[in-house]
């Protein structure tokens, strides 16, 4: 008989032992100009740490978040955070990387649903913003999925491969997401799983979480 049993992945704060897998993932350029608009050369291992050094370092008082995406395994397959956390304005930006290896299965959007269920439910935030390429189809269509509205286009803010795209911003508020969250659970299925490791929270949520 096939294996029927869920596909399970969870989300864990980026340590310092994960830069390895980050910096691999930003050797590919094409990857490195789609995820980040800033960065454009390739860091090596002591960049990369310096890169997320206030993330992954002890103080508290830190306006952003990461968390590694980890397969059942325990192999690294990607990564989602909140940035720019203001808890004047109660918002962020949500940014997302998973690998090439499991793109459109899946993942990617269940993780963003945690991320959401996160930053409403734990942070309290009210608000979250997120930003892609004109030409990322990829991530236009993960954006759409967990019902970000579009908000603007910024005309020619992105470089890459030579040429200036367009950049779209989409935002989703907090109660926004309590009217897609109710479609969203009834739309994935429970094939793959994204949780938070031992806290109950995931993406479906169990069958008894409240909605």
């Amino acid at each position: 008989m096939p294996d029927t049993s869920p596909r399970l992945f969870k989300l864990r704060p980026l340590e310092k032992k994960d830069l390895e897998s980050v910096t691999h993932w930003f050797q590919d350029l094409n990857d490195l100009a789609l995820f980040d608009r800033a960065l454009r050369i390739p860091p090596n291992q002591m960049q990369t740490e310096q890169i997320w050094e206030d993330v992954i370092s002890s103080s508290r008082d830190c306006d952003k978040c990461w968390f590694v995406i980890e397969s059942g395994s325990g192999d690294l397959v990607g990564m989602i955070g909140l940035e720019a956390i203001s808890n004047i304005n109660r918002d962020a930006v949500v940014p997302v990387f998973v690998d090439k290896s499991i793109r459109r299965q899946g993942v990617a959007v269940r993780a963003v649903a945690l991320m959401l269920d996160f930053a409403f439910r734990q942070l309290g935030l009210n608000r979250i913003t997120s930003y892609y390429r004109s030409d990322n189809h990829s991530s236009r269509d993960l954006i759409s999925r967990v019902g970000c509205k579009i908000e603007g286009t910024m005309r020619q803010a992105w470089f890459a491969d030579g040429q200036f795209h367009d950049m779209v911003v989409v935002g989703m508020l907090q109660q926004d997401w309590k009217v897609r969250r109710q479609v969203l659970e009834q739309e994935l299925g429970p094939e793959t799983v994204v949780g938070f490791d031992a806290s109950g929270w995931s993406w479906p949520p169990d069958a008894g979480a409240e909605t």
